[in-house]
């Protein structure tokens, strides 16, 4: 902070100095080598403010959406539980490239099918933080498959679910399934957030606390941990799989990261 302080001072003292300079007729000539140097350092030092570790996480942060929605990190509160998720997610923590390996071979059939219902892209990191990508996973409440839909509810949105057919592993099906319940969830709160709220916790219950406690913004509801958790959860799976560079995941990453391209672009 201390050293952000003194280059935004030398900014300033630099541009005095060119308008002390070059504040008469006669001293406008863009060849003379003063002012050339003048003009070089403050470009220099403007830069090095714009690449600052503290300004780096600033455009960062600024970046950070989900179903095309900025996560509101200003927040102090949101910025310390999606840190903390954003950690969990991370290769220090997961130590295994498994992640991406399993976001490489499917994400992009399920990217398909959710585009095809209108359903924001995001929503493709359901199945990897539900199930991890495993069908064969079940819940102690019965829920299973990529998607993990009870089965009742996998019935409801036209998936076989008996003793010789469970059509919620089946990744097409039951990625068909979880968009046409996405999009009926969507037609009650008419917020992708708060839609994603819903998958995990059921319309009713998340209407119900809506209505509690008055607010219909996600970030500021009380809700039980699970559910509370979860779209920080998804946000930082985005991140992890979008910026693998950034967050240690070294073999995955490409020349620069999604987020560093954008924003370093923009932050002068």
């Amino acid at each position: 902070m201390i050293k952000k302080r003194v280059l935004c001072s030398s900014i300033v003292l630099s541009v005095m100095i060119l308008s002390k300079l070059y504040s008469t007729p006669n001293s406008t000539s863009k060849e003379d080598p003063i002012r050339k140097a003048l003009l070089e350092q403050v470009e220099k030092q403007k830069k090095a403010i714009a690449l600052s570790p503290e300004r780096q996480k600033e455009a960062y942060y600024r970046s950070v959406m989900f179903a095309n929605e900025q996560v509101p990190l200003h927040n102090p509160s949101v910025e310390k539980k999606f840190e903390r998720y954003l950690a969990n997610f991370s290769f220090r923590k997961q130590q295994s490239y498994d992640l991406h390996k399993k976001a490489a071979a499917h994400l992009p059939q399920i990217a398909a099918i959710l585009k095809s219902y209108g359903i924001p892209e995001d929503f493709k990191y359901v199945p990897l933080v539900e199930s991890d990508m495993n069908p064969r996973i079940t819940s102690h409440k019965g829920a299973g498959g990529y998607w993990q839909f009870m089965p009742a509810t996998a019935r409801l949105y036209g998936l076989k679910v008996n003793g010789s057919v469970d059509e919620r592993k089946d990744l097409i099906k039951s990625t068909h399934a979880a968009a046409r319940y996405l999009k009926s969830l969507y037609k009650e709160f008419n917020d992708w957030t708060l839609v994603a709220a819903a998958y995990n916790v059921g319309g009713g219950s998340l209407k119900n606390t809506i209505r509690r406690q008055g607010t219909k913004d996600y970030y500021n509801l009380h809700l039980n941990r699970e559910t509370g958790s979860y779209v920080y959860k998804l946000v930082s799976m985005k991140q992890v799989i979008e910026n693998p560079n950034k967050h240690g995941y070294k073999r995955y990453a490409q020349t620069y990261d999604r987020y560093q391209h954008t924003n370093e672009r923009n932050l002068l």
